[in-house]
C-alpha cells in the first residue's frame, strides 16, 4: 500500500505511477482500490475554478540574473490577479523584494497581464517592457518611460560589459498604429538618462523585413542577429463579425507550397555599424540555432530543410563570410526538429543535441567532418541544456526519471557520470542558470502542485529553497484529483505507449466510469499542474474527475520523449496512428476495469481537434461523443513547417496523402455527437475550413453542434475568463449529455 497524498492506492495488472513514487522512484503497486476519500474531486463550479482572482494563483515567471549572480528578478503577482509586478531576490541575504506596484490599479476584469519583462542594468537600476513600452526603474525607486516614440519593444539584453542596452522595436505600419511582430534592433547606453542616446543598428523601410531575434558577442562589442524577410509572404484577410460590426484581421500566412520566411543570420559591429550577412544555400530553410565564437571569430548556424529531414551545421569565418559544413545528417523520415547547438568551452567545436542513435542525446564534435564524441547516452531524452564553460560541464533537463518528469542534471564536457541537481521529487523544470552556474531559479511544478519559483544551489544538488507559494488559500482545502501514470502496449503494433490518468480521489474498483480522452495532443504526458499549459485547461480537467469522470491523456507517436523510432511512426500519419494509440488507451481502461465502454468521450482543439473528428469518423461506436474546437480540418491550410509530419504538397501519393490525414475528406463516417468550437478571427486555424466542413456535414445530413465564438483566436479558452467559462461550460453540459448521462 503506498500512501498518495493521503491515498490509500492499490493496483492490478497495470504499471502506474504517481507523483509520490515517482520521487522514491518506484511504481504504483497495481490497479487503484477506494481510496478513502469522502468525495471524487473538487465540488467548485467552473466559474469558481475560473475567476479573477486565481485560486491556483498567478505563477511566477521571465526569471532574470543580475551579471553577478547575487540576485534577480521574476514577475509575480503574489495576490493571484493577472497583472505581474517585478521582483527581486537576493541570494546573499535571502530577500524576496517587490520593485513595482503598477497593478494595484488594474481593475481585475479587464485581465491586463502586466510587465512582460524586467532585467537589471547595473546597480539597482531596471529596465522593463510594460504595454510594449520601455521603462526604466531608477535605484531610488522612480519609474520613467523612455523611448516613447517606439513600440513593440521586447527582447531586453544587456551587454557582456554592462554599457549598452539592445532591445528590438516595431513598427507602425498604418495610420490605426498597428505593428508588426518584428522590426529593428536598437542600442541604447545604459549610463542615459534622456532622449539621444539610442541608435538603430539594424533597420528595415519595409516592415516585412525584421530582425527575429539577437545575441551578443561575449566582449560587448559585436551582436549577431536572425533577420526575417516576410516580403515573399501571401497576406490572407480574415474577415468577421463582432459586436462593432464588420473586422478584418489581415495576416501574413504561407501554406504548403507558397513562399515562406527567408531568414539570414548577420553580425553587427557596435562601433562601425558595419553588417556583414552569412549566405546559407537556400535562405527558406530553418534556422534553429546560431551563436558567435568566445572570439568572435567564427559563427555557427543550425538548420534544415522545410521537412527537417536534413540537419546541417555551418561554421562561418565572421571577417570573410567563408563557410564550412561543419556536420549534417539526412534521415528520410526525421519528423522532430529538437535539435540545439552550442559552442563547447575553449570553442574547442560545438556541442550537439540530436537524436542521431535514436535517443535526444548530448555530443562533442571538435571539428568539421569529425564523427560527434557522445557524452550522454540511454532510453531518455534531453530536452534543453546549457554550457557552464568555465566548470567544463553541461546542464541539462530531461526525462531520465520518467518519461513525464524534466529533472535538472549535469555531465562534465568530457563524459562520465551524470548527476542530478533538482530536488528528488518528480515533476517538471525550467531552469534559469546564474551567470556563473552556481545558482538556478526554477520554475517548477508538478501533479499535485502549481508552478512555483524555487532557488537550487548548485554545490548542494538536491536541495532546493521555495520562494513563493502562489495558490489561494482555498486551493488547499480542496480534494484535488489522484493522478498516475499507466503503461500499456499498442494494440495495433506493440509500441509500448504511455498515459497520464487522472481517477477520482474517491475511486471504486467495483465501479465503470465515464471517461474523458483529452484533450488530445502530441506531448501531451507531463508531470506538472494541470498536463498541458497550452490550454487552461486544469480547471476543466478537475471539474470533470469531481463530477466521476476519468481523464486519460496520451503520449501519441509524434511525441518527444520517447525516442526517435516511437515519434517517426507518425510520419504521413495525421488522423491515422495517432488516434490508433487513443483508442490503445481506451482499451486499456475497458480491459482493466476501469471504463464504461459505453461512457467514453473525446476532445481536444487544433491537431486534437483534427484527432476528434477522424476519431468519430473512422471509430465509429468507440466514442459516444467528442468535441472539436479550433480543428485543423485541412492540411492543405497547415503551416508549412508542419510538412515534416504530412510531407510536401507535391508527389506521385497526391492529393491521396493529404486528402488522408484531412478530417474535411475523412468525416464521412461521423455518426455519434460531435460539437465544434470555434473564434471567428483565427489566423492559425481558419474559421472558413470549419464552415467547408459542417457544409460537407450538412449535405450528408450528419449532425452535430456548432460553438462560434465571435472574435475569437486560436486559443478560444484563453482570451478572456468570461469567454473560456462559457466554453467550458458548454463542453461540460455536452458530455454530460452525450457520455456521463448515456444510458
Amino acid at each position: 500500500m503506498l500512501n498518495f497524498r493521503g491515498i490509500g492506492v492499490a493496483v492490478l495488472g497495470a504499471a502506474l505511477l504517481s507523483t509520490a513514487a515517482l520521487a522514491q522512484d518506484r511504481p504504483w503497486p497495481h490497479a487503484p482500490v477506494h481510496g478513502g476519500a469522502e468525495t471524487a474531486g473538487t465540488s467548485l463550479s467552473i466559474d469558481q475554478l475560473y475567476r479573477y482572482k486565481s485560486l491556483i494563483g498567478t505563477s511566477p515567471e521571465a526569471y532574470s540574473w543580475a551579471p553577478g549572480g547575487d540576485r534577480f528578478l521574476f514577475l509575480w503577482n503574489d495576490a493571484g490577479y493577472s497583472f505581474r509586478d517585478i521582483w527581486s531576490y537576493s541570494v546573499r541575504t535571502g530577500k524576496k523584494e517587490r520593485l513595482t506596484f503598477l497593478g494595484q490599479d488594474s481593475k481585475p476584469e479587464a485581465e491586463e497581464k502586466g510587465i512582460a519583462q524586467a532585467i537589471f542594468l547595473g546597480g539597482d537600476r531596471v529596465a522593463f517592457t510594460l504595454g510594449g513600452q520601455l521603462h526604466i526603474r531608477e535605484a531610488d525607486g522612480t519609474i520613467n518611460k523612455v523611448e516613447s516614440d517606439k513600440r513593440a519593444v521586447r527582447k531586453l539584453t544587456l551587454s557582456p560589459d554592462g554599457k549598452h542596452l539592445a532591445f528590438v522595436s516595431g513598427h507602425p505600419v498604418d495610420s490605426r498604429n498597428r505593428v508588426t511582430l518584428g522590426g529593428d534592433l536598437w542600442v541604447r547606453d545604459v549610463a542615459a538618462k534622456g532622449a539621444g542616446s539610442t541608435r538603430r543598428i539594424v533597420g528595415y523601410d519595409d516592415p516585412k523585413i525584421y530582425v527575429n531575434s539577437f545575441q551578443w558577442s561575449d566582449d560587448g562589442s559585436a551582436i549577431a542577429f536572425e533577420q526575417a524577410d516576410d516580403r515573399a509572404m501571401p497576406e490572407r484577410d480574415i474577415f468577421y463579425y463582432t459586436r462593432d460590426g464588420l473586422q478584418n484581421n489581415r495576416v501574413i500566412r504561407a501554406f504548403p507550397g507558397d513562399e515562406t520566411t527567408k531568414a539570414t543570420v548577420g553580425k553587427v559591429d557596435l562601433a562601425s555599424g558595419d553588417i556583414r550577412y552569412f549566405d546559407r544555400p537556400d535562405a527558406k530553410h530553418h534556422v534553429w540555432d546560431y551563436g558567435l565564437s568566445s572570439d568572435g571569430e567564427r559563427l555557427f548556424i543550425s538548420g534544415s530543410d522545410m521537412e527537417a529531414k536534413e540537419h546541417r551545421i555551418y561554421v562561418y569565418d565572421t571577417a570573410t563570410g567563408a563557410r564550412e559544413t561543419f556536420y549534417q545528417l539526412r534521415e528520410p523520415k526525421h519528423l522532430r526538429p529538437d535539435w540545439k547547438v552550442a559552442w563547447a568551452p575553449g570553442d574547442d567545436g560545438l556541442i550537439i543535441l540530436t537524436d542521431r542513435d535514436g535517443w535526444l542525446h548530448l555530443y562533442h564534435q571538435r571539428a568539421a567532418g569529425e564523427v560527434p564524441r557522445a557524452i550522454t547516452s540511454g532510453q531518455w531524452e534531453i530536452a534543453s541544456f546549457d554550457v557552464d564553460k568555465k566548470g567544463r560541464q553541461i546542464y541539462f533537463t530531461a526525462n531520465k526519471s520518467h518519461l513525464a518528469d524534466r529533472q535538472i542534471y549535469r555531465v562534465p564536457v568530457a563524459g562520465g557520470a551524470v548527476e542530478r541537481v533538482s530536488a528528488p521529487a518528480a515533476g517538471t523544470h525550467e531552469p534559469v542558470y546564474s551567470p556563473d552556474f552556481r545558482h538556478i531559479a526554477d520554475w517548477y511544478s508538478n501533479d499535485d502542485m502549481p508552478p512555483e519559483l524555487f532557488l537550487v544551489d548548485t554545490g548542494k544538488p538536491g536541495q532546493a529553497k521555495q520562494l513563493t507559494k502562489s495558490p489561494q488559500p482555498d486551493f488547499y482545502k480542496q480534494t484535488w484529483a489522484n493522478i498516475g501514470y499507466v503503461e500499456f502496449p499498442s494494440h495495433v503494433d506493440g509500441t509500448n505507449l504511455v498515459a497520464r490518468l487522472s481517477l477520482p480521489a474517491n475511486y471504486d474498483p467495483a465501479k465503470r466510469y465515464p471517461v474523458i480522452v483529452g484533450s488530445v495532443y502530441s506531448d501531451a504526458v507531463r508531470n506538472q499542474w494541470g498536463g498541458r499549459r497550452a490550454h487552461p485547461t486544469w480547471g476543466l480537467d478537475q471539474y470533470f474527475v469531481g463530477q466521476g469522470y476519468i481523464v486519460l491523456n496520451v503520449n501519441i507517436r509524434g511525441s518527444w520523449g520517447q525516442g526517435r523510432e516511437h515519434n517517426q511512426s507518425q510520419y504521413h500519419s495525421y488522423g491515422e496512428t495517432d488516434i490508433n494509440d487513443l483508442e490503445s488507451g481506451v482499451r486499456f481502461l475497458i480491459d482493466k476495469g476501469y471504463a464504461d465502454p459505453k461512457r467514453i468521450g473525446i476532445w481536444g482543439s487544433s491537431y486534437g481537434g483534427l484527432m476528434t473528428i477522424m476519431s468519430l469518423s473512422k471509430k465509429p461506436g468507440l466514442y459516444a461523443a467528442g468535441i472539436a474546437g479550433a480543428p485543423a480540418t485541412n492540411v492543405w491550410h497547415a503551416y508549412p513547417g508542419q510538412m515534416w509530419i504530412m510531407g510536401p504538397p507535391e508527389g506521385a501519393d497526391m492529393p491521396a496523402r493529404y486528402e488522408a490525414q484531412s478530417a474535411l475528406y475523412q468525416a464521412h463516417g461521423i455518426k455519434d455527437p460531435l460539437m465544434i468550437i470555434h473564434g471567428t478571427r483565427d489566423p492559425v486555424v481558419l474559421y472558413s475550413d470549419t464552415l467547408a466542413l459542417v457544409d460537407h456535414m450538412i449535405e450528408r445530413e450528419q449532425m452535430f453542434e456548432l460553438v462560434t465564438i465571435p472574435g475569437g483566436n486560436h486559443a478560444w479558452a484563453s482570451d478572456t475568463l468570461p469567454q473560456a467559462r462559457f466554453a467550458f461550460k458548454k463542453m461540460v453540459d455536452y458530455f454530460n449529455r452525450n457520455v456521463r448521462d448515456r444510458k
